[in-house]
């Protein structure tokens, strides 16, 4: 080791060590364009138009081309111009004249040229809505629900743990006594009975998922309270009458924020997943909106009629995502470890 590689800080030497890793490298990437687009949905600029009906229902990705078998119609916009209606069709049934108008109708459906469009790269869905705008959408929704339920749910954790962790006595016994009820309850059937009583919603799944998913923050920010309350630095900051609210979070908390960080990107996948589980399951984001979790609940009638592409579109990007992010906060716990090994 030099003496310039032995003069880096702590947050230098992480970065290094993780900028050195390809594999590091290409999630980063890959999580980069997933936040940017994300962003852009949210802004406006993309995917505004995801609920518009701009095909035929179950139109076919571009790349099925049109002779894939489809009763529904082929991929392509509805040119309305051309539905014109035959003046010669006479309705058949005397008994019934109001009949005419929608066989004629029918009949105009039937022969309308169709215009093949770009914009459904990835097909519509049963109402004719373009899957590659609705999972852009979704993945902004489920995405913003990952980050805002992590970030509360660490929030919490770290000012539990920290209290509990550096004071100790009666109140760390009183937050051991609350950390202990919310885990002696399995933490989906926790998850599922709250979304059931607070009703669906993208702020209420947010709130729910962070105030039951801080337990596992607590617990290891309480045990690293713990350890540093008694290090040297402490007890010069108390030497130098250091009030506690700037010893436990002015002093402390930079020497343990590191495994802070580990645990918010390990809580955005937890709950994206949990997330999909609750709006598979009708308890999470309204159906007037839309997530990675309301396009697999869709797609079961679908494929009981061979229309995999919704669900073909939904799965791979939302496991490239998270298998992304998985991977990359296993590379940063390794890259936050002071004796890991440079690569």
């Amino acid at each position: 080791m030099t003496q310039q590689q032995a003069s880096y800080g702590f947050w230098r030497a992480a970065g290094k060590r993780l900028w050195a890793d390809k594999l590091a490298r290409f999630c980063m990437a890959v999580l980069v364009v997933y936040f940017l687009v994300a962003g852009a949905a949210g802004m406006g600029w993309v995917a505004k138009d995801w609920n518009e009906e701009v095909g035929v229902s179950y139109a076919n990705p571009s790349f099925l081309g049109d002779d894939y078998p489809n009763p529904q119609g082929k991929n392509s916009i509805i040119s309305q111009d051309v539905l014109v209606i035959d003046e010669k069709q006479k309705a058949v049934d005397p008994l019934a004249p109001y009949y005419e108008e929608i066989e004629k109708n029918a009949a105009a459906y039937e022969k309308a040229e169709v215009k093949p469009s770009w914009t459904l790269p990835l097909g519509g869905d049963k109402w004719g809505r373009d899957v590659f705008d609705k999972v852009i959408k979704a993945g902004q929704v489920s995405i913003s629900i990952g980050l805002a339920s992590a970030l509360l749910a660490v929030f919490i954790g770290t000012v539990l743990g920290a209290l509990g962790g550096y004071f100790g006595g009666k109140l760390g016994d009183l937050l051991e006594w609350f950390y202990n009820i919310f885990t002696s309850v399995p933490y989906i059937l926790l998850v599922l009975a709250f979304a059931a009583v607070f009703g669906k919603g993208v702020s209420t799944v947010i709130l729910v998922l962070g105030f039951v998913g801080w337990t596992g923050t607590y617990r290891l920010i309480r045990a690293e309270y713990i350890k540093q309350r008694g290090r040297d630095y402490v007890m010069a900051a108390n030497a130098i009458g250091a009030s506690h609210g700037r010893k436990m979070f002015v002093h402390i908390l930079p020497n343990v924020s590191h495994l802070i960080l580990v645990q918010l990107s390990q809580l955005v996948v937890d709950f994206i997943k949990a997330e999909v589980i609750l709006s598979f399951l009708g308890l999470g984001v309204p159906t007037d909106s839309v997530s990675w979790g309301i396009m697999i609940n869709e797609v079961m009638p679908e494929l009981v009629l061979g229309k995999w592409w919704q669900l073909a579109t939904v799965a791979v990007v939302m496991s490239t995502f998270v298998v992304s992010f998985g991977l990359f906060t296993d590379l940063l716990r390794d890259a936050l470890d002071p004796k890991a090994s440079r690569r």
